[in-house]
């Protein structure tokens, strides 16, 4: 066991900053009683990280093969997290609920591709501008939905 951890600690590294990052935002979005909590965060983004690790290896074994091009797996990451986002939306009423979540699983899998990649300063970043969105424009919202609930309320 040593052994297989010294010879994968790149990406043990990987998949555990992903897996960490994807876990902090999930911990907001359970926090404010969100659907989609830690567990679904996390996932997101060791599954896109993962798929970015498999693409890597993928390239070094069979890059030399003409024809042969990496990047479709983590375009295609986008495109299942995309489905994913979309099954988190539902219309109640005139009003539609999830359109934040599916933004957060989204830029949760790029995350988990950034770290995938190695791109840690891009993944730890970008993570910061999430929590950063959350949380403040949450409070900054708060007063624009009073105002908005009084506008609909009178007409």
């Amino acid at each position: 066991m040593p052994e297989f951890l010294a010879q994968n600690s790149d990406l043990i590294l990987k998949l555990i900053v992903a897996v960490g990052l994807g876990m902090l935002i999930g911990a907001e979005r359970l926090f404010v009683h969100k659907e989609a909590g830690m567990k679904t965060h996390a996932l997101v983004s060791l599954g896109s990280a993962v798929f970015i690790v498999i693409s890597e290896m993928i390239a070094i074994k069979y890059g030399t093969i003409g024809g042969f091009d990496a990047t479709r797996i983590a375009s295609q990451v986008i495109v299942g997290i995309g489905f994913l986002g979309a099954g988190s939306i539902m219309l109640q009423g005139s009003r539609l609920k999830g359109l934040t979540t599916a933004g957060g699983l989204w830029v949760t899998a790029g995350i988990g591709m950034a770290a995938g990649f190695g791109f840690f300063g891009l993944a730890f970043f970008s993570t910061i501008l999430v929590l950063m969105i959350f949380i403040l424009l949450n409070i900054l919202e708060r007063p624009i939905r009073k105002i908005s609930e009084e506008m609909d309320k009178q007409n």
